[in-house]
């Protein structure tokens, strides 16, 4: 049963990571392409009974054509005409006449039917490509401030823990002023007096390091603690004796004791962190469009018709439920095994 767990645990991980890093072969489509003829449309239907109702061992999906007034966003299946589900198609980017690149894409449609598993937004834009997309610039947000945040922590926490004094003085009263203040109203504060017009990739990293610079403060002071007590152990003491360096021996033999911590913060702050890109993206201040990212994927949700009658553009906003989940289940898993670590020492 628990083998059973892990396994399930580990597949929902690996696809969770890879699918989004792999979005340029995954997607059906460029993100950023928009089909202005087919706003908002529903996700589309995949077929494999006709309408005669014989079986095809090739799945197809049918052309849309809009019905209703102009502009109503209306369609309906015209399964007179269809197209075959193609798998490992070659597309081609081409520009005034020349071809700048190829991809090779899972899979995709002969024009002019098109896959939309999750549908259009308002600009014709394949939702599903965006998510793809959107999940690697959100995710890779939190797992890079993430990786700021713990070196920032684990630097302060092992100067303020193993030298103390007025290092940990100082070091400790700056992070007690980090953590009184409301952490996302500093992050409001701090992106507030930044340039707001910053292309995708400088808006990107700029919201990593202000994530990342202002969420040290947590880490570092259950870092100090781990080695405060770690340095007082009978063989870090030893070493001291022996004339070991200060640097050797927190390389040697505090670091271990402190890998604990550091990974099941990890664990905890990377759902943080993809939250606070998704609400700076939101609302305007993070990754702006074109470029997907599942915060500005939601900011269409701002508009009452879309967030009544499209229910597809939601799709995001799931997304980040199995995503907190599996990195919570991590948290929980680590916390229990190093728990039975330290009482079978």
């Amino acid at each position: 049963m628990i083998w059973n767990t892990r396994l399930l645990f580990s597949a929902v991980a690996l696809f969770l990571f890879l699918v989004p890093v792999g979005a340029g072969f995954f997607a059906p489509y460029d993100p950023t392409s928009q089909n202005r003829d087919l706003p908002l449309v529903p996700p589309t239907t995949i077929h494999f009974y006709d309408a005669r109702g014989r079986l095809h061992f090739r799945p197809f999906v049918c052309l849309l054509a809009e019905t209703g007034r102009l502009g109503s966003q209306e369609y309906a299946e015209d399964c007179s005409k269809t197209s075959p589900l193609r798998f490992f198609v070659r597309s081609e980017r081409v520009y005034d006449g020349k071809v700048l690149n190829t991809s090779w894409h899972l899979f995709g449609s002969d024009t002019p039917a098109h896959v939309f598993l999750l549908g259009t937004d308002g600009y014709g834009r394949d939702q599903f490509s965006r998510l793809l997309y959107g999940g690697r610039t959100s995710l890779g947000a939190g797992l890079l401030a993430t990786g700021l945040s713990l070196g920032l922590g684990l630097i302060f926490g092992c100067l303020a823990g193993y030298f103390g004094s007025w290092v940990d003085d100082v070091i400790m009263r700056g992070a007690e002023l980090f953590m009184a203040l409301p952490w996302i109203y500093l992050l409001f504060a701090v992106r507030a007096f930044l340039p707001l017009s910053l292309d995708a990739r400088q808006a990107f990293l700029l919201l990593i390091g202000v994530i990342g610079l202002t969420g040290w403060a947590r880490p570092s002071r259950l870092i100090r603690g781990v080695i405060l007590s770690a340095k007082q152990r009978n063989y870090v003491i030893a070493a001291r004796w022996f004339g070991a360096s200060s640097l050797s021996i927190v390389r040697r033999h505090i670091l271990p004791e402190v890998s604990s911590v550091a990974l099941t913060q990890a664990a905890l702050l990377v759902p943080q962190y993809i939250l606070a890109e998704v609400t700076f993206s939101f609302l305007g201040l993070g990754v702006g469009e074109p470029e997907p990212s599942w915060g500005n994927m939601l900011a269409s949700l701002q508009t009452y018709e879309v967030l009544t009658t499209h229910w597809w553009m939601l799709a995001s906003g799931l997304a980040l439920v199995p995503t907190f989940l599996l990195f919570y289940l991590c948290s929980d898993s680590l916390q229990r095994r190093f728990q039975v670590s330290d009482l079978s020492r």
